[in-house]
């Protein structure tokens, strides 16, 4: 393998496929609902891995949701246990992530920007075809 995607690298986009699934498939908690992990961040020594999520209904319920997910952890892990076949399962934390809810804000910005660009300048006039 090559250096630049060590172990830990490799164990934590495992642990987000298998998440997501057991998550969609064998957690029945209603106050989660819709989520997506976007991303697991495992240490070097595989003992704990933080793992974001973000919700489809925006930030509101984020901490109602962590909350859950935090509770339901030690399911979590129980059932990721047998699937990843590790000597140690990672202990995970949920964290909201507001990437893409940065992102949106981000672009949104730039068009209102660009917008703004294109009202403020003023109206060139029409090329002609009088070029000798």
């Amino acid at each position: 393998m090559p250096k630049d995607f060590p172990r830990s690298r490799r164990v934590a986009d495992q642990i987000q496929r298998e998440l997501a699934e057991i998550i969609r498939l064998e957690l029945h908690d209603p106050r989660v609902g819709m989520i997506t992990i976007t991303e697991v961040e495992a240490t070097h020594d595989l003992e704990h891995a933080k793992v974001f999520f973000s919700l489809f209904d925006g930030a509101s319920r984020a901490a109602e949701v962590q909350k859950a997910l935090s509770g339901a952890a030690g399911f979590i892990r129980a059932q990721l246990g047998p699937r990843m076949r590790l000597r140690i399962v990672p202990q995970l934390t949920f964290i909201y992530d507001t990437s893409i809810e940065q992102g949106a804000a981000l672009s949104h910005l730039i068009d209102k920007a660009v917008a703004d660009d294109r009202s403020q300048r003023p109206a060139s006039p029409e090329p002609t075809d009088d070029t000798p």
